[in-house]
């Protein structure tokens, strides 16, 4: 009986290292595994395992940034996961857009990939988890003066945005054009700051949390031993040991190989999509996906806990940072690289940006949300997905 018992522990505890660290193990073996098919060239190979390496190392980089997150109170907490990702979407980005010293037409993939972290965070992202959280509790409520405060940043980011496109219709020359981006760049990064401050120091009760956050894997695992439910105890994920400095070392550690993964992906995922005339549109939204999809399953695991408030502070906060920060700091570093990256962008992306605020706006105006607004986010996700792809 006894060795029955020891069978059955060796075997749970086998199980529940598998849920913990399944993606960081599948990461590193899909980032070498990618070395190995580039070294061999087998382009698509290398190009499909870059991706799922970067996506599954994204998801470790969430999963200790939740750790992180569950330390800190709101905005904090949300901010730490919001700006590991945007990380990610920056060096995906920036390593596809050195591409284009010798294959200008990636430009025009960065622009869309800039955009459509935005597109993908306010529909998919947010459509998902208010989808799966109306499904369990009919109605979520959040705090209504987080998504005004959100989509106001948005829309006035948004009409900044139109100053370059609008310029590049006109008789206006390229060096006007670019003289504007990197005014419009330099106004976002002031912007930001000010934001920061507003969100941080003076108004931080418009982000506060409505539900207590929870240890998700330990919840389940004591309910599966018949065992009493402590949630400020700790569970045995290992990155729950370390201290805020050593997760942000590990963060750190985990970036890098993303970025080794992000440079296969971007020289054979370049190539991939050129040789099968992939648009310029589908290739951003496809990166956009790749590197938002660690926060879809944070932001769903916390619908499905009713913690809609920590939705809404990811794929609002998310993409705010993804156009306040992403965009200066890509025109910088494409500065810096001798690029001349500009933000004229087109107007299917910019028509695709303000109906996408509009309707974030409308689904979480009045603090409540319901599942019928999580799939008109996700209906017009499709219909966008479906434009991008002809256009």
């Amino acid at each position: 009986m006894e060795t029955d018992r020891n069978g059955l522990k060796t075997t749970n505890n086998l199980r529940y290292y598998m849920e913990d660290y399944w993606d960081i193990v599948l990461g590193i073996i899909a980032v070498i595994a990618a070395f190995y098919f580039h070294l061999n060239g087998h382009g698509a190979m290398a190009t499909l395992m870059a991706a799922i390496g970067i996506a599954s190392l994204s998801l470790t980089v969430a999963e200790v940034a939740e750790v992180l997150s569950e330390r800190l109170q709101e905005p904090y907490g949300s901010m730490v996961l919001t700006f590991s990702a945007v990380i990610v979407e920056i060096i995906l980005l920036y390593i596809i857009l050195l591409e284009a010293t010798h294959t200008p037409e990636v430009i025009e993939t960065v622009k869309g990939g800039i955009i459509s972290a935005v597109i993908v965070d306010m529909n998919v992202l947010l459509g998902l988890a208010v989808f799966v959280g109306g499904l369990k509790f009919t109605e979520q409520q959040h705090n209504k003066e987080t998504s005004s405060t959100y989509t106001t940043i948005l829309f006035v980011t948004g009409l900044a945005l139109l100053v370059p496109s609008l310029l590049s219709q006109s008789e206006h020359g390229a060096e006007v054009i670019r003289e504007a981006s990197y005014i419009i760049a330099a106004v976002l990064m002031l912007f930001y700051i000010i934001i920061f401050i507003f969100q941080t120091k003076t108004h931080t009760h418009f982000f506060q949390a409505t539900a207590k956050s929870r240890i998700f894997r330990l919840k389940r695992k004591m309910q599966e031993s018949g065992q009493e439910i402590d949630e400020n105890e700790h569970s045995d994920y290992i990155f729950e040991k370390f201290n805020n400095i050593g997760n942000f070392i590990v963060i750190f550690i985990l970036i890098a190989i993303i970025a080794l993964g992000a440079e296969i992906f971007a020289t054979d995922g370049v190539k991939l999509a050129k040789e099968y005339g992939v648009s310029a549109g589908l290739s951003g939204l496809a990166i956009a996906i790749i590197a938002v999809s660690p926060e879809i399953f944070t932001a769903i695991k916390a619908a499905r806990n009713d913690q809609i408030q920590r939705v809404v502070n990811i794929a609002m906060g998310a993409s705010v940072v993804s156009i306040l920060l992403t965009v200066p700091i890509l025109l910088a570093l494409a500065y810096a690289s001798g690029i001349d990256l500009m933000l004229d962008f087109n107007p299917l992306q910019i028509g695709a940006l303000i109906m996408t605020i509009i309707l974030a706006w409308k689904s979480t105006e009045e603090g409540q949300t319901n599942y019928f607004e999580g799939i008109s986010l996700l209906m017009f996700f499709t219909c966008y997905a479906i434009i991008a792809g002809y256009y």
